[in-house]
């Protein structure tokens, strides 16, 4: 799941994608409806890759934890938001087994649950979106190896600037001859 361009703005409702960056603010785009918007600089808003779930021995990134409820809820819709506080416990439990539940409040569960269901509605939960992209390797066949592997690296040669011509620059008060006179009243 590439949570990298998904935002959240303070102040409204919903996740957004960002689209682009303009000079006072950004494009976003809603990833329920596909509406694009512009926002200002002032807005607050919070990147979904860089949150994290509180557990009693670490945090745990966003993505990790959208992956386990969409396990737990074979990549379908999960709870709802509205749910008691019970069922959201419950749910977070599910979902996160150590979760710290002195610093991970009931809100935090909410907003957990109506992202997930958000993201989902859109399409961004699939069991292809939790692949991890594995490193490249290179095949030992396919490696070269340099021969002159300790050799000092020689500087590309510069390239000359092409001579660019002077211009005297001239003006109506350097060629007009300066006046000695004073003008007597």
């Amino acid at each position: 799941m590439l949570l990298e361009k998904i935002i959240s703005i303070s102040g409204k409702p919903g996740l957004f994608k960002l689209v682009s960056q303009l000079r006072n603010g950004f494009i976003i785009e809603d990833v329920t409806t596909k509406k694009k918007v512009s926002i200002g600089n002032s807005s607050q808003v919070s990147l979904l890759d860089n949150i994290a779930m509180f557990t009693l021995d670490k945090e745990v990134p966003l993505f990790e934890v959208f992956e386990n409820i969409a396990k737990n809820h074979d990549y379908k819709e999960a709870i709802s938001h509205k749910s008691s506080d019970d069922v959201l416990k419950d749910f977070m439990t599910a979902s996160l087994p150590n979760y710290d539940t002195d610093r991970v409040y009931a809100s935090d569960i909410k907003k957990l649950a109506q992202w997930y269901n958000i993201l989902q509605k859109a399409g961004y939960v699939t069991p292809e979106s939790f692949v991890k992209a594995e490193p490249e390797t290179l095949d030992p066949a396919q490696e070269e190896v340099s021969i002159e592997k300790d050799a000092p690296k020689k500087a590309a040669p510069k390239a000359e600037k092409p001579a660019t011509p002077k211009v005297k620059a001239t003006s109506a008060a350097k060629a007009a001859p300066k006046s000695t006179h004073t003008k007597k009243g």
